[in-house]
């Protein structure tokens, strides 16, 4: 039986679909590339956002009702309700499903109809499951499952649950393994990453200096950590980051700019709180790549709330601003506060001027590098045929042009970059770097 895979959403989510498509080869299943020659299709779903879950709908509906369709993912345990109502489907199957795929799989081939969520929000698959990696020289360790937080407007604790933490030494074995099969650069991810080990009576930290101890050459690029867990562990964590194989990235989503908003939003942390961590981050690492997500339009969030958002993102100068509009989420907190709500027009026009903003802050950013030299690994191929991106030290995304066929991808060099655009740098390269 032939079946077709594709996974959306963070890169936790990745990883849990690396593991379904790696599970079902084991199990003698031909994966193929596309919706057309597959007997059974799997999508393995996000709806963290109101737009991303229309969208997963749309896509849903339009698999060929004579093919077999599991939907895996988030929106099976977000909106179960609207799932049943308008797509017909064969099968259901949490977020981390594992290995349970491969028995949902054959059941729908015999005919049943599966909905196989008890239990989903606790799932733990281990580490060392099968999987097909997306991207050779890349991999996507989930540290834990689950949060700790209770954000007011986030529906994605409906699907992941709360903290389940995988050991250290289960971290660094699956690290060793997958060192051993090529990869050189490694997502460390999880909902929020800076809650990690609280659990198990550890901590991100003392995770990243067991990781950074392996003697092999290799980066590590940490995922979202929440401003309030991340102060907790903050010296520990500057002291991690000092290590050569962390990515200088920071991923840190304020989400707005006004306390009080903060506080409806029930994120435990302040805008000074946050300001301090990066004001700690960029003395010990000036050049660190600061990323942060902000919402616009959270209920009761007035003009002049907005404006300190706005002139939040022009005091602390990211490098990367996620802008998302609000959107009212099955079963939140926030669903409930519509008497509050801002209107989708002045949604809409908040957006516009974040984004806008944010642009012209990154590009300014952007422009700081601009004859910078050093090392670039290789980690992509790029969208333009013979161009390639690469990451530097703070994990800045360099697009790389080779006018010869050669495969460039998990090679380092010594690049110095040429231009500067809005998302990107493009870089020329030097000469190879041949490590052992």
């Amino acid at each position: 039986m032939q079946v077709f895979i594709k996974s959306f959403g963070c890169s936790a989510n990745l990883a849990d679909g690396e593991v379904l498509a790696g599970c079902l080869a084991e199990a003698g299943y031909k994966l193929v590339e596309t919706v057309d020659v597959a007997d059974i299709i799997i999508y393995n779903t996000c709806a963290v956002k109101g737009p991303t879950e229309n969208r997963m709908i749309t896509m849903l509906k339009r698999v060929p009702p004579e093919k077999k369709l599991i939907v895996a993912g988030c929106l099976p345990l977000i909106n179960f309700e609207r799932l049943c109502k308008e797509v017909h489907f064969d099968g259901v199957v949490g977020p981390a499903a594992g290995d349970k795929i491969v028995d949902a799989v054959k059941r729908v081939l015999n005919g049943e109809k599966v909905v196989a969520l008890e239990m989903a929000a606790n799932a733990k698959p281990s580490l060392n499951l099968p999987r097909l990696r997306l991207n050779p020289v890349i991999g996507i360790i989930p540290i834990n499952y689950g949060c700790l937080g209770s954000c007011t407007y986030c529906c994605v604790v409906f699907a992941r649950g709360h903290l389940r933490s995988y050991s250290i030494q289960e971290i660094i074995s699956k690290v060793k393994m997958d060192l051993a099969s090529g990869v050189r650069e490694f997502w460390i991810t999880s909902q929020d990453t800076a809650c990690y080990g609280r659990d198990i009576d550890t901590s991100l930290a003392n995770l990243l200096k067991a990781l950074c101890s392996i003697k092999r050459d290799f980066k590590i690029r940490v995922g979202m950590m929440t401003p309030n867990l991340a102060k907790n562990i903050l010296e520990d964590l500057i002291q991690a980051f000092e290590s050569e194989k962390i990515f200088k990235f920071l991923h840190l989503p304020v989400q707005s700019g006004d306390d009080k908003i903060l506080n409806r939003m029930r994120r435990p942390y302040t805008v000074k709180d946050f300001k301090d961590i990066v004001n700690v981050f960029r003395a010990k690492f000036p050049e660190a790549t600061i990323a942060t997500d902000v919402i616009c339009g959270f209920p009761s969030e007035t003009k002049e709330a907005f404006e300190r958002t706005l002139h939040l993102v022009e005091e602390v100068q990211p490098d990367i601003v996620n802008v998302s509009k609000f959107f009212a989420r099955p079963k939140t907190i926030a669903a409930d506060m519509y008497e509050d709500f801002v209107s989708s027009q002045e949604i809409k026009r908040r957006s516009g001027l974040t984004a806008k903003l944010a642009k012209e802050v990154v590009f300014e950013r952007n422009q700081r590098w601009v004859g910078w030299t050093g090392e670039v690994l290789v980690d992509e191929v790029g969208k333009v045929s013979g161009s390639w991106i690469g990451r530097n030290f703070a994990y800045k995304p360099i697009v790389l042009r080779n006018s010869g066929s050669g495969d460039l991808i998990g090679k380092t060099f010594h690049v110095k970059i040429v231009k500067a655009f809005g998302t990107y740098l493009e870089g020329k390269i030097v000469e190879q770097i041949f490590l052992c």
